[in-house]
């Protein structure tokens, strides 16, 4: 075992683990402790980690059309939590981050499927269908800012350069990736997010245990319950 395997110790499982612990505490934050910082610096973790497994997902899946369907159905199921969670109504000023994930692996498959499924890193490739599947992939991007998605263009860009990066070594692909979201939301608390680097650094490749549909599940199950937890605490 080389040294860098030897660090790499953490598995999808225990990474998504971190990134729901992270979110918690920045949507708790956010929604009964509005003035005070840290718990919205300890839920910067979240962001990066969600967005590379996002596109470790789409990288791996056998089946991108039920990999996208499967993210549309839950972004429609989360949309009635967040809103209540976070608007206390039901309104479209700002949609959940499940439907930035859903646009990001639209604009995946377009990338893919205006270069003829070619890997990212592959030279025959030409510089003019790269350039359209990036214009594609930012097209997609403005989609999500017209729609008000959580982290707008951000999101896509984000899972974007963790997907296109994935042939590179670990530290160049989570450095890339965490760099661009820590440098382009610099303010506040947002300035931890660089610390996701970290256990993004030590990740070693490995699934883990699955426990799939629990990662799915959490995102609107914990926004029903804090928002429950807000309207009893108004009562």
């Amino acid at each position: 075992m080389n040294s860098e395997k030897k660090y790499q110790i953490l598995d999808g499982t225990i990474l998504k683990i971190i990134a729901m612990i992270s979110m918690v505490f920045d949507h708790t934050g956010d929604m009964f402790f509005p003035d005070v910082m840290w718990p919205r610096m300890v839920g910067r973790l979240a962001m990066p980690i969600f967005s590379f497994f996002i596109a470790e997902g789409f990288a791996h899946t056998r089946d991108k059309k039920r990999y996208l369907c499967r993210i549309g159905v839950f972004a429609l199921i989360s949309e009635i939590p967040f809103d209540l969670a976070f608007e206390g109504k039901i309104g479209f000023a700002h949609q959940n981050i499940m439907l930035s994930f859903f646009l990001s692996v639209i604009a995946l498959i377009l990338f893919d499927w205006i270069r003829g499924g070619k890997d990212p890193e592959e030279k025959q490739v030409s510089i003019g269908k790269t350039l359209l599947g990036v214009s594609a992939v930012a097209v997609i991007a403005a989609l999500s800012l017209l729609l008000r998605a959580d982290y707008t263009v951000f999101a896509v860009a984000a899972v974007f350069l963790f997907y296109v990066l994935r042939k590179k070594h670990q530290l160049i692909r989570s450095g890339v990736g965490v760099a661009f979201l820590a440098l382009t939301r610099t303010m506040g608390y947002y300035c931890a997010t660089g610390l996701s680097f970290i256990p993004l650094a030590l990740y070693n490749g490995k699934k883990g245990k699955g426990l799939k549909w629990l990662f799915y599940v959490f995102y609107p199950g914990h926004l029903l319950l804090l928002a429950a937890i807000k309207h009893i605490l108004r009562s």
